[in-house]
This record gives structure tokens, sequence and C-alpha cells, in this order.
């Protein structure tokens, strides 16, 4: 039996009870229905910047009604540290994949992307140690890499950041070190590339040539 068999039997037969941010977007909804169907008990908070009350509707029809009462929503923003405090009470693990999310829009409203990627990401850091949750898992991005022409990547590997969002992410994973560095916190950072999949906005920040195509 693989690994990752193990923890999906593990999660299986002891729940645990899981926090996601951004819960209404792209990956957000998946990783609900994912856990919901394992007989997780999940938190999502989300203030449909981006994300869909659409998304939410089909996880439930999907997942049925008993998996549903498992869910609770919290309408909130990471802005907001008392929201954040308020979100993660109780949870054993956070996903956090709330995040401003466009290249282009970073580069026109770097404040905003500021906000959401580097203060909104912080207060949760805070809020999930207080909480002592064993596991914070957040979405980082391929575009640390920035300039780098290394092929292929390497981790330890990046350049400079070419855009605000580059940059955010780039924050995003040195105050991670700091946390786990300084507090013992368990932090996780994923550099997504090219993510693609159902109940993916084509127009939205993640989309690529692959969402488009599939429209034709």
């Amino acid at each position: 039996m693989s690994s990752f068999t193990q923890a999906l039997e593990s999660l299986k037969t002891q729940p645990r009870t899981w926090l996601i941010t951004g819960v209404a977007g792209f990956i957000g909804s998946h990783l609900l229905e994912a856990l919901l169907e394992l007989g997780q008990n999940v938190t999502g908070l989300d203030d449909f910047s981006t994300g869909s009350r659409a998304n939410l509707e089909e996880v439930k029809s999907r997942v049925g009604d008993a998996a549903w009462r498992k869910f609770q929503f919290i309408e909130g923003s990471i802005h907001d540290l008392s929201i954040c405090r308020e979100a993660v009470c109780g949870a054993d693990y956070v996903l956090n994949e709330a995040g401003f999310v466009s290249v282009p829009l970073s580069l026109e409203d770097p404040v905003a992307c500021n906000r959401t990627n580097v203060d909104g990401f912080v207060n949760m850091l805070v809020a999930a140690r207080e909480a002592g949750v064993k596991r914070f898992v957040y979405a980082s991005s391929s575009a640390v890499y920035g300039d780098d022409e290394t092929m292929p990547k390497v981790e330890e590997k990046i350049g400079r950041p070419l855009s605000p969002y580059g940059a955010s992410k780039w924050i995003n994973e040195i105050y991670a070190g700091i946390f786990r560095l300084n507090f013992g916190f368990g932090v996780v950072g994923l550099r997504y590339f090219n993510i693609f999949g159902p109940r993916q906005n084509p127009e939205g920040g993640y989309a690529a040539v692959i969402p488009k195509w599939s429209r034709w």
C-alpha cells in the first residue's frame, strides 16, 4: 500500500478538521469536494472576489447532503485578521488558497495585490499559529522563479520577480520560512505552474491556453 493510500485510509478512519481559504475558487472548491468525499469536517472562507457561489453549489450536488452537512461556510476576507482567527478556530490543517491571482492585474494595481497576497497571507499565518494548527499549506507560484532561465526549474534556484504578483509569492515563502525557523510552525508552499481542470474560469487569473481551447 502506497503512503498516499495509507494517508487516505487514515483520514477516513480518523477525520480531521480543515480550513480552506478561497474555498469557492477553482482549486479551493476541488479541495473541498475531495475532503468532503473523505468524510472530513471542513470550514471554508471566501469573499467571492474571484470565487463563485456556483462552484459551491456544484460541490454540494456532487457530494450529497450528508457530506455537505460537514461543511461550514464563512463569507469574509483574509484582509480581516479577526475573520481569519474565527475561521481557523478548531482547525487541524489550513489549506490557504485565497489570493490575488492575476499577473497583469498586479501590474495595474500592486496595492491590491500586496493587500491580499502579503498582508492577508501574514494574517492567516498569525491566526493559524495562534490556533495551534498542525500544518499550513499555501499556494505559492512558479512566478517566484522570475527571470531565472534554468530549465528544468530547480527548487532552490530562483531569479528576480517580474511582477508584483511574483514578488508577493516570493515574500510569502520568506514569511513561511521565518515562521518555520522561529516558531517551529509547519508550513508548506506549493509552486503551481499551469493548473487546469473543471470549474476553472477561462478568463480568470490562473487560466492559460488549455481552458481557453476547451471552450472551442
